[in-house]
């Protein structure tokens, strides 16, 4: 009796919708640092039980399989999850996207084996099964070369190939062609592998020429496709727990990937087009000028922020690989012992994935209040007596807004050029990862603090304490 009540299906239908709300209320969660946490708890709880409403359905399959599948994922997935240390947490969240995208990849293969070929399937199934197919395989590939980029497996420079854009709209129309002649009742699996096949070399040249800059914009990118897949799938399969959770994360990534665009003030068609970031230093400031820049030490810095009445500390992605953020914090608690305000500057794509400043910053409990965002932050600047920029490169240079021959032109940044005074840390002048230089770096109101950062941040802490 209680085993036919579990399994009934208007039981099952609940649990998904008290699933789909958990998922929402989760989603709105993660909109800040405060409330992250739960949010990933609440939606973690709703993915259980939609998990568990999936293997309540009737004749649900090979139980040992199942089991096997649960037991190998955690395995592999829970040590992965607590080892990786914050700094690599853009690469996980890369490589983890790209497993469901070729999850899916695989599901639409299986369901093509498992029907002949998609014999006596609905049209509309095949669509879907065709669609998951494509596009998972994309997701699945694209991340592999964006984990293998920012783990400096290959290059982070654009890797642009002869006729590049002709190449990949010739491998679009082969896994659609291949994808035409399944549905109008080819039934030979060579052709389906030739759909995976094509659809995977389009996602290794989509992303290769895609530079270091954009790569925050194509994790998010990456994954609304995983998502989508993912909804595909579930209306292949007739799961409405895939439909409506691919559906968030399809939507909630096509939001987050215009937004960071638009941080960017670029195009995603632009993006994707690739060619653009990577590394590479520009001598000078680009006009062929050659300027010098302004050393400082530690002893100085402290000296000049412990007499300021208020500091903005503008984090980057050298502040990561640094492992800086509790120094950051301790700095900072120094700083308001003296009654110096203290804030913090976060620019959208600072890093290598979205919100990655923010999450190194909550993590060494920096309070919430003190950060913020661009539109916060830039009438702020005018009024601060010092800016201490911590491995940010791009999303500070003043070119975006003064040069219009700077690839950067026009790009939203953070106007640390406009403060009375700034300090930059930094470990040599090398460029970001657009690649050029930034003319901050020469400005009369700016000195370089050359050094690892964590390091820099400590001695500057050491010298505040003996002031």
């Amino acid at each position: 009796m209680f085993a036919s009540f579990l399994q009934d299906p208007d039981f099952i239908r609940v649990c998904y919708i008290v699933a789909f709300a958990l998922f929402i209320i989760g989603l709105g969660g993660l909109t800040g640092p405060r409330t992250a946490v739960r949010g990933n708890r609440i939606a973690a709880v709703g993915m259980a039980i939609a998990i568990g409403a999936t293997l309540l359905t009737e004749g649900m399959g090979n139980w040992g399989l199942i089991i096997l599948g649960i037991v190998i994922g955690t395995v592999i997935g829970v040590p992965a999850a607590l080892k990786v240390r914050m700094t690599a947490m853009p690469q996980m969240v890369a490589l983890f996207n790209g497993v469901g995208g070729g999850a899916i990849a695989l599901i639409s293969w299986a369901e093509f084996r498992s029907s002949d070929g998609f014999e006596g399937v609905a049209t509309h199934v095949v669509i879907a099964s065709l669609f998951a197919a494509i596009v998972g395989s994309v997701s699945f590939w694209g991340s592999n070369i964006a984990f293998a980029k920012l783990q400096e497996l290959i290059s982070g420079r654009p890797v642009v190939l002869p006729a590049q854009q002709a190449i990949n709209i010739a491998l679009l129309a082969v896994a659609i062609g291949f994808s035409v002649a399944i549905a109008s009742g080819t039934s030979s699996e060579w052709v389906f592998i030739g759909v995976l096949v094509a659809a995977a070399l389009l996602g290794n040249f989509v992303v290769l020429p895609i530079g270091g800059a954009d790569m925050p914009v194509v994790i998010s990118l990456l994954n609304a496709f995983t998502g989508l897949s993912a909804a595909a799938a579930g209306i292949a399969l007739d799961n409405t727990a895939l439909i409506v959770a691919g559906m968030i994360v399809g939507a909630s990534g096509s939001i987050l990937t215009n937004l960071m665009a638009q941080a960017m003030n670029r195009s995603i068609p632009s993006i994707v087009a690739g060619g653009f970031g990577g590394g590479g230093a520009v001598a000078g400031a680009g006009d062929g000028v050659q300027r010098t820049a302004r050393s400082t030490s530690a002893a100085d810095a402290a000296v000049q922020m412990a007499y300021a009445s208020s500091v903005m500390i503008v984090p980057g992605y050298g502040m990561a690989v640094a492992q800086a953020q509790h120094a950051v914090r301790e700095l900072t608690v120094e700083l308001e012992k003296r009654g110096v305000e203290v804030n913090f500057a976060i620019h959208p794509v600072a890093g290598r994935m979205p919100g990655h400043m923010n999450v190194l910053l909550a993590e060494a409990d920096v309070p919430y209040e003190q950060l913020k965002e661009m539109e916060q932050a830039n009438p702020l600047f005018p009024r601060t007596d010092v800016s201490l920029v911590i491995g940010a490169n791009d999303v500070t240079n003043p070119a975006a807004n003064d040069d219009p021959s700077s690839p950067i032109y026009g790009m939203p940044i953070l106007e640390v050029d406009k403060s009375k005074s700034v300090i930059v840390l930094k470990r040599s002048m090398s460029s970001g990862f657009a690649g050029i230089d930034n003319p901050l770096f020469y400005a009369d109101n700016t000195a370089m603090l050359f050094g690892d950062a964590k390091a820099s941040v400590q001695e500057i802490v050491a010298e505040l304490s003996e002031l």
